[in-house]
Order: structure tokens, then sequence, then C-alpha cells
């Protein structure tokens, strides 16, 4: 067992890339364990039937996807053993940046009430709703660090739901016609709009280009390097300091603990030095582990880490670890643009938001964000976006591509889920992985007040529709399923009595002095807005947390 580092990450996603930076550029020797490869962009194709916005034919951020299977139990309590491009898999990205390698670059502020939906809102029956142990103005800060580290475009005046002390870095990305039109028809309704934040280079920021609206934004890598994550801001840093060891196609088995039950190490399985091909089994030690695996894997590795001491997983003292999983519900609402409207197809495509409805809405918990889209693959609205009396093969289909897929709109948004016990990450009893480990096994649903949260925002989506002067406006009932998604956290929530969760405010683990989680699983709600903002926020308040500790 090595001991050549002071700190040991699990997951060179959002966060870990961050905290990586941070810990390194303030002296700490930091070793750096990532499932995936380092992608070039030439390694993430423009594959219109394989990406991360459609991956029912595969994607190409997953190694060996044969070998990392999960259970998925569907509502009749029967087990499927999925694989990554199944929906229900619930989407990951392995590769060095995570997600943020295909993300939408959606950079919200989380609303200052999503930090206390328990106390605003009561607790739902059958729900864990529980408020977070720190506020808005714990992250505030760390907000605006992210903002300006990683880079955000926004608009200052219009973004207003969360107080602010500091202009976004970049302007906001340029309103399509569409955008505009929607923006008329909330007038109508007198309904408030501006343009979302979006962690992307409307100018050429931080040493690299500006997003040329190439439109292949979410799903796939960015051909200018003006989507911005962590792997080419904070990581980079991490790397060029001298004091962070990258190590990829690491896979790691298990959190190490000693005789007293705290945290030492790490075993991974990791490409040998002679053979790339053959994985050995290596263990590394250091005086702080830090789990950033996502809210589905990091439990997952908590779980596999039992001990003697803790034979129910690291941080499962009082039963919440891998439970209360959230992503978020989206309710669509499809229209058809009037002949005038143009209809652009340069991206990123969202360019109009309302909060109107995050809160505040009478006998409804929460509620959500509503903006327009990302820029369709022609495949994708093929297969979401046509109305539903459309025909679907031959040449009447054909037909009615050509005339809708420049005429398509929806408006939709990340609904604040209520988060359930019964939702949860375990580890499956049958199933392995190719290293003979216990895969992740998802089980339970949304609760039924998500659902009619849900209902209430999709009628919320057609209503602005309508007022804009769509042709056309259809969607579909919000439904009861499990929610990990894109958005996947809840499952080692945070809190300040070690009976309520798994780890303390700053995500370190209740009952071990230098294990810490940091990345989406934090969450104690998951907000009515995308969530990424959030995670790098807490990565930077965690990372400076450890800078400042002995």
């Amino acid at each position: 067992m090595t001991s050549d580092h002071d700190v040991i990450i699990v997951g060179a996603g959002l966060a870990g890339g961050i905290l990586a930076g941070v810990l390194a550029e303030g002296g700490r020797r930091v070793l750096l364990l990532e499932r995936g490869r380092s992608l070039a962009y030439s390694e993430i194709p423009g594959d219109h039937l394989r990406n991360h916005r459609l991956t029912l034919y595969g994607d190409h951020t997953t190694p060996d996807p044969a070998g990392h299977p999960r259970v998925f139990i569907d509502g009749a309590g029967v087990p499927h053993t999925v694989l990554p491009h199944d929906a229900r898999y619930q989407l990951n990205a392995f590769t060095v940046g995570g997600g943020a390698r295909v993300w939408g670059m959606q950079a919200w502020r989380f609303h200052p009430d999503d930090f206390r939906m328990a106390t605003r809102y009561g607790v739902a029956d059958g729900s864990s709703l529980a408020d977070w142990p720190i506020g808005y103005a714990d992250l505030a800060p760390f907000y605006e660090r992210a903002e300006h580290e990683i880079g955000v475009a926004g608009d200052h005046a219009g973004t207003t739901h969360a107080p602010r002390a500091r202009d976004f870095p970049l302007p906001p990305v340029p309103r399509s016609p569409s955008a505009e039109w929607l923006a008329r028809g909330a007038d109508h309704l007198g309904w408030r709009t501006f343009t979302p934040p979006l962690a992307v280079n409307t100018r050429p920021y931080l040493g690299r280009g500006a997003c040329i609206q190439c439109a292949q934004c979410i799903g796939f890598a960015c051909p200018t390097d003006a989507k911005n994550g962590s792997h080419n801001t904070l990581l980079p840093r991490a790397l060029a300091s001298g004091r962070c060891t990258l190590v990829t196609r690491a896979h790691a088995s298990r959190v190490l603990t000693d005789g007293s039950g705290q945290a030492i190490g790490v075993e991974y399985f990791a490409p040998t030095t002679t053979d790339s091909a053959t994985l050995e089994r290596r263990t590394a030690r250091a005086r702080t582990i830090i789990v950033s695996s996502g809210a589905i894997e990091s439990a997952r590795l908590l779980l596999l880490s039992a001990s003697p001491l803790q034979p129910h997983g690291l941080g499962n003292h009082s039963d919440h670890l891998g439970r209360h999983v959230q992503g978020h519900a989206y309710p669509i609402a499809y229209g058809l643009l009037p002949p005038d409207v143009e209809s652009s197809l340069l991206g990123p495509g969202v360019s109009v938001a309302t909060t109107q409805f995050n809160h505040g809405n009478p006998g409804i918990i929460g509620g959500a964000m509503l903006a327009n889209d990302f820029v369709k693959l022609p495949l994708i609205f093929w297969r979401q976006s046509l109305p539903p009396d459309t025909p679907r093969w031959g040449l009447a289909n054909k037909r009615a591509m050509r005339d809708l897929f420049r005429r398509g709109i929806d408006v939709r948004g990340p609904v604040q889920e209520i988060p359930s016990p019964d939702s949860r990450v375990t580890l499956d009893p049958a199933v392995r992985d190719t290293f003979g480990l216990p895969v992740a096994r998802l089980s339970g649903t949304t609760h039924p007040e998500t659902v009619r949260t849900a209902e209430f925002m999709r009628a919320r989506a057609e209503e602005w529709l309508r007022a804009s002067g769509a042709e056309r406006v259809w969607s579909w009932p919000a439904e009861k399923k499990f929610s990990a998604g894109q958005h996947q956290a809840g499952t080692c929530r945070m809190s300040a009595d070690p009976r309520d969760g798994v780890t303390d405010p700053f995500g370190r683990v209740h009952g071990h002095d230098h294990l810490f989680v940091c990345d989406g699983s934090l969450h104690v709600t998951n907000g009515g807005f995308n969530p990424a903002l959030t995670i790098m926020a807490l990565a930077f308040r965690t990372a400076e947390h450890l800078l400042a500790s002995p």
C-alpha cells in the first residue's frame, strides 16, 4: 500500500476535478482515480444514433458496458439486468470530466427556499422531505466562485430568483426568434422571463475559444472547448501543479478502514504498467478519502466498503445510505410555431426561461423553472416531439418531418422532487460486475406529490405555448417512476444530526474523521433547477474546508 498522497479522490467528474484543482493548488498531494478514460474530442463523435441524449444504441463514454450492468426493479417488483444504454440504468458518463463533457450547460443557483422545503411546506406523508443543514447564504460565495472559475454566461439583471453580489463573467447567449416569441407570450400572461445561465463561453474566456453555435451541445463534446466543466478548468490546473496524479481506467472496489473503523485508503483495479489491457488490484493510502462518483456509484462504493465494525456499509449507521434517490421529473409541453416565426437551428437553443413557479404555488409543494429546449437532432425530434397523430413511418412521415422539424418547439422544466425513503440504491445479491463486485440495485418510485407538482407545471408549460400563439399544443401526463437520470442525487444526504443522514454539512461521513463525499448525493433536495452549479459550489466549499483543516 502506497502512502504518497494526502488525498485520494474517487471520481474525476464535475466535483472531483474541482476538488483536485483546489486541493493541489493548496499544497495537497492528490491521487485522482477515474473509472473512464480521458477522451479527446474525436473520441466522442457526433453520432446521432449513439450519444448521451439518445443512449438507445449506446454511447461513447462508457468503458466495457457489458461488464458493468445494474439491476432495475420495476413497479411489479421484477428485477431486470440492464446495461448503460438502457434508460432504466439511469444516465452516467464515465470519463474524465464526467457528465460535463456532454451536458447541456445549464448552470443555475438553487432558490433560497430550495434549502428549506420541509419548513416551508411541511413533510408530506410517506416522504423523507427535510431541510438542508446549510442555507443559500452558506453557498452563495461558492456559487459565485464556480461561475467565475468555471465560466458561466448569464443575465445578471434578469436572474433574480437568488440574491447575487456579482455579475456573471460572460454575457448571456443570444436569443433565438422562437425564444423572443415565447417571451412575448409570457408578457401576455404577466410572467417574467430572462436568458438562463449556461456554462458556455459566449466570448473567449480563460484561454479557450467561444461557442460557434454548432447545435450539438447536449449529448456531445464541444468542438471549440467552449463548454465548461472541471475537465478544462480546475483539473488542468491540478495537473499543472505537479501535485495531482490522475489514474484513468481505475475502478474503485472499496474504501479501506483500520481497526477502529476509520478510512485509511482505497482499493482499486487499474491497468498494469506493462500491459494496458490487463487490470491489477492496487491499494493506495492517504489521510483523506473523498468519494465523488455520482449518487448511484458513491452509495454503491460505501456499501461495498462494509467492514466488521460497519457491516452495513460506511456511513450507514442510521440506514440512510442509498436512500432518498432523486433526479428530476420533467413535464414537457410540445407545440408548433406559426409560419411567421423563424425556428433557428443555431445552438445551444435554450435562451428563455421563467422562475415564476418555483415556489408559492397554492396547494403545490415546490415547483420548477420552465425554459425552451436545446436544438434537437432530427432522430430525437422524430422519437419525442411529433404530434401524436403523425404517421411514424413511410412517405407521410417524411413529409411531416420536412414540415414539422423546423416548426416544433417545447417548454420543459425540472420539478422539485419530494424524496422518498423507499427510492434507493442497494447492492444486488446475485449480479456481479467484471471484477466480481455486486452491482447497484435500483428500486422505488417518485412520491405522489412529485407527480402532482409535475402535472401543475405541465399545465403551465401548455399555457405558455398557447399564450404565445402556438398552432397546436400537446403533452403527456406525468407518471410515477424511479427517478435518478442525468440529475441523480440524494443517496448520501447531509445532515446536522447523524441520525438524519450520511454526512455532516461539509460532506464528512458521520463518525469518520477523514472520509468525505462530494457530489449530488449530498443533496437533501434537488432543487427546481438543474443541479450542476450546486454540485460545483459544494465542491469548492468542501475543498476550502479541507485546506483550512489541520
